[in-house]
């Protein structure tokens, strides 16, 4: 029992030795630093420039994936589009076959319909086609770059967009064309300067149309998603009054009712079968049309994203090791600075951890404060871009900041840290 007691008090001695040295080596490096600040900032500078550039280009590349993935909110989920072109092409294919091929129609929307209607996983079908760079007017004033879209009824059903006041056109409507307009959120607040928008007459090369509904607006602060920017139009009326059938690019898209990709891909073969009939294709002859999914734009986006972060890692990490080479040459000139300092403390009974742990503080310390300035700058370039680029610096961001910088502090210490920590005191004051 005595022996007992014994061995417990000399390991709480020993524990209360090692936390005294820890944290008298703490301040050893603070005062360290503290002397020599003009030294401390220089050295600082790697550092922060590396912790700043991968941590914009970790915010940077973040937002602009959400922001991306925001504006492509509106294809849909569950959802299947057919068209002349391939979203994403067969290496098989040669690109000007895809142009070679007859574009989708009204008429094939409605035969799908009718052969789609028995499958238990479908819901609707629509037609849509796009038109950039539209000119909206309202009054005395008027806005450019819009995007005008003609859809068939039941585009509201399949496609990701909600009406926030008003409504969609009606099947009748959408059957004879009516000269009608649903609004996108930014273009009936820019295009109305805060009117109450329905009922209101506004006019696209010419023509007047009666706005009936607004979309409710998907971009968030700053960012614009697509849909905010757009407006739409009945499909019949699209192809009469704005693009002629020869030249519309248009697009079939189904919505599917289903919890499983098994189902979906159910779909999907009877809606590639029920293509091939309308089309007249022979059992030899290759698909004329293609089957395209949202994924197959989400997967582009996210090997993009990695690239940009694959780059951006690397150039940071070139700052990052100049920046650690740079604390490890000052941690060095330090050492020997204080090779007499260290030679006094080890002949008054220092241990080698209470030498290693100064040295590893005080390259741990300035890694640290230059990752800080690094974060400050971060922040900064968030304040300044706020008007053009919504950027975001999420928690994680500062975490990632913060832990580089340590990691790079205890690399660029470990070794200066560990040769003062072997002096043997006889030579330290001798020299």
């Amino acid at each position: 029992m005595p022996i007992n007691l014994y061995i417990c008090g000399q390991f709480f001695f020993k524990m209360y030795k090692f936390y005294f040295a820890f944290i008298e080596s703490i301040f050893f490096a603070l005062k360290a630093l503290q002397e020599k600040i003009l030294r401390t900032i220089l050295s600082l500078l790697g550092v922060s420039i590396g912790v700043f550039t991968i941590i914009s280009i970790f915010a940077i590349v973040d937002t602009l994936q959400d922001n991306i993935k925001k504006s492509l909110s509106f294809l849909g989920s569950d959802v299947i589009y057919i068209s002349r072109m391939a979203w994403k092409f067969d290496e098989e294919t040669p690109w000007w076959k895809y142009l070679q091929r007859p574009t989708t129609n009204y008429r094939e929307m409605k035969l799908l319909e009718s052969r789609l209607s028995n499958v238990e996983s479908f819901k609707a079908v629509a037609i849509y086609a796009l038109k950039g760079n539209t000119t909206l007017k309202y009054q005395n004033s008027s806005i450019n770059g819009a995007m005008l879209m003609g859809a068939s009824y039941h585009y509201d059903k399949v496609a990701d967009i909600t009406i926030e006041e008003g409504r969609y056109f009606s099947e009748t409507e959408a059957e004879n064309g009516a000269k009608l307009v649903v609004l996108g959120a930014k273009l009936a607040n820019d295009l109305l300067d805060n009117e109450y928008p329905l009922g209101k007459e506004i006019k696209i090369k010419g023509i007047k149309l009666l706005v009936v509904g607004v979309l409710k607006k998907q971009g968030q602060g700053t960012t614009e998603s697509s849909i905010d920017n757009s407006c739409i139009i009945p499909y019949k009326l699209f192809i009469h009054s704005f693009s002629p059938t020869k030249w519309t690019n248009a697009n079939l898209v189904i919505k599917g009712i289903s919890e499983h990709d098994s189902k979906l891909a159910y779909l999907e073969s009877e809606i590639t079968a029920a293509m091939r009939s309308i089309r007249g294709l022979r059992p030899t002859q290759p698909n004329n049309f293609s089957i395209n999914k949202p994924e197959m734009i989400t997967d582009l986006v996210d090997g993009i994203i990695v690239l940009l972060k694959t780059a951006g890692t690397l150039i940071s990490i070139f700052s990052l090791l100049i920046g650690g080479f740079g604390i490890a040459n000052i941690m060095f000139v330090s050492v020997t600075e204080r090779i007499s300092i260290i030679g006094i403390q080890k002949a008054l009974g220092a241990k080698n951890y209470f030498i290693l742990l100064q040295f590893l503080f005080e390259s741990l310390f300035l890694s640290i404060i230059g990752g800080t300035i690094g974060l400050i700058l971060c922040l900064l370039l968030i304040v300044f871009t706020e008007d053009y680029f919504n950027l975001v610096l999420q928690a994680k961001h500062i975490l990632q900041g913060l832990f580089i910088a340590s990691i790079i502090g205890i690399l660029a210490g470990i070794l200066p840290a560990s040769a003062a920590s072997r002096l043997s005191p006889v030579e330290a004051i001798r020299r």
